[in-house]
């Protein structure tokens, strides 16, 4: 019996005296080799499975408000529940909801001019338009007036629709304002009120117009769905040929309005025809997906840090829009860093949040509702990541490295160690309108950071973004980052961000 306490009192003083002479940082450097085991579950397959479902048929585009939406949000939820996040939406379950307001298209719309001698020229799909994805219901056949960026506003001495008469018309209305945020940035301060698609089709539905075409070939869902207002995206050469129609270049009367800061509308004598066939759903639902995986630390754990990725996408609109790295990427990379961190044996001190959130593409109502009613207090929120666009590059790009310093240096370190890619830095936009979720938050003076991938091919949109084009070890070694970057982040004692 002697000899055995003996044995295990020796025992117990070798294993200190190995531990003191590994040094403190043994212990850490072991769990985090355990904790790196983790990530050998989570493959390149694996996201590229996400990628795959998420833009599938069954979920039509993902348009926040539709049903194929809610089979979305209820799958990704099922995801949280399987790795055992905890709740963050409402009524103890993984949803959060709100009212959002959607159209639906159906194939059978047009888009045609006029021509001399009783013919008409009948434009195509995707080529030359796209259906407005807020567009009224109908058809509309009338003469076009060129409306420059169709905005009237008196503090700015500015008015496109002064000089003409636009009732019962179809007006042509360019995107955005005459003044480049980048080469002007607090005059467009100015003139950033008046950039939006909602904005424009309200100030053509108030001077009696009937139809309304834009000059950029995209599917846009974030328009003010107004009745009898039929709306089309056209490309640059339709609208180069409507306004050669009145013996004008058109690049020339948009260079004058540039210039001058005066308008330069009128008739174009050309007759189109616009024809739509939507249907409007004013009190649909859209929905963030939120779980947690709660801090381990009694004292840390009231301190959040949020993942967020949009899951929604642009719908239907002839044919499905897949939207598989805009943004089923993102949302592949948040799932596996959830069920990463969930697995985990090392838990993070602070609680982390997962958010998926809707509407995006439609006003980013999804990301406003949860500022309006968080889970958790955002005075106790510490950090916020977004992910948009992370499947397709050769280069990690994260804005707001230059807000918040002391947080884009974690990221930037774990890179190098964990990742073959290059990461850089951007600030964020000087013209400060919300072209993410991110912005949101930014707002909010809670620090920051999207992360996206670079150099999208030029076809990669509409129906061209499709699973197969994404890559899946750009996605599965940002997931090994975010990884250890989380774990890193909600582990610090003192967190300085700014």
């Amino acid at each position: 019996m002697l000899k055995k306490h003996w044995f295990c009192f020796l025992l117990m003083v070798m294993t200190v005296l190995i531990a003191s002479c590994l040094g403190p940082g043994h212990g850490r450097n072991l769990e985090l080799e355990q904790a790196s085991n983790v990530l050998q579950s989570i493959t390149g397959e694996k996201l590229l499975g996400y990628v795959k479902k998420l833009s599938s048929e069954n979920y039509s585009g993902r348009l926040t408000g539709t049903i194929e939406y809610r089979q979305c949000a209820d799958w990704t939820a099922s995801q949280f529940k399987k790795w055992g996040l905890v709740p963050g939406g409402e009524n103890q379950a993984y949803l959060q909801t709100y009212i959002n307001p959607h159209a639906v298209v159906f194939v059978g719309g047009g888009l045609s001019r006029r021509l001399s001698g009783g013919r008409s020229k009948k434009y195509k799909y995707e080529q030359d338009y796209y259906p407005g994805s807020a567009s009224a219901n109908g058809r509309i056949t009338a003469e076009v007036v060129y409306v420059g960026f169709g905005i009237m506003a008196s503090e700015l001495e500015y008015n496109d629709y002064a000089g003409v008469n636009v009732k019962g018309k179809i007006v042509l209305v360019e995107p955005g304002v005459p003044v480049s945020c980048e080469k002007n940035p607090d005059e467009f301060k100015e003139w950033a009120p008046y950039a939006s698609l909602r904005y424009k089709v309200k100030m053509a539905k108030a001077h009696g117009a009937r139809g309304f075409l834009l000059n950029k070939l995209a599917v846009l869902p974030d328009v003010e769905y107004i009745s009898r207002l039929v709306v089309s995206n056209i490309s640059q050469a339709v609208t180069s040929e409507i306004v050669a129609g009145a013996g004008k270049k058109h690049s020339d009367i948009l260079n004058a309005i540039r210039t001058t800061l005066k308008p330069n509308s009128f008739r174009t004598g050309q007759r189109m025809t616009l024809h739509n066939m939507t249907e409007f759903h004013r009190r649909s639902r859209g929905y963030n997906v939120m779980g947690y995986i709660q801090g381990s630390d009694p004292v840390l754990k009231d301190d959040v840090i949020i993942v967020g990725a949009n899951l929604d996408h642009l719908g239907f609109c002839y044919e499905i829009m897949p939207g598989a790295n805009d943004n089923a990427s993102g949302i592949a990379v948040l799932l596996a860093v959830a069920e990463a961190l969930s697995q985990s044996p090392v838990k993070p001190k602070r609680t982390i949040l997962f958010i998926a959130l809707g509407s995006n593409e439609q006003g980013f109502l999804g990301v406003q509702t949860y500022l309006k009613q968080p889970f958790f207090p955002l005075d106790k929120t510490k950090a916020f990541i977004g992910l948009e666009r992370v499947g397709c590059g050769q280069k990690y790009h994260v804005t707001g490295s230059e807000e918040y310093p002391g947080f884009y240096k974690h990221l930037h370190k774990l890179n190098k160690k964990y990742s073959s890619y290059e990461m850089d830095g951007f600030r964020f936009p000087v013209s400060d309108l919300p072209a993410s979720d991110v912005v949101f938050f930014h707002k909010k003076r809670i620090p920051a950071l999207l992360i996206s991938t670079a150099e999208e091919p030029v076809s990669f949109s509409g129906r061209q973004d499709t699973y197969d084009k994404v890559d899946p070890k750009i996605m599965s070694e940002l997931v090994k980052v975010l990884y250890f970057s989380l774990l890193d982040i909600a582990g610090q004692s003192e967190l300085s961000l700014f």
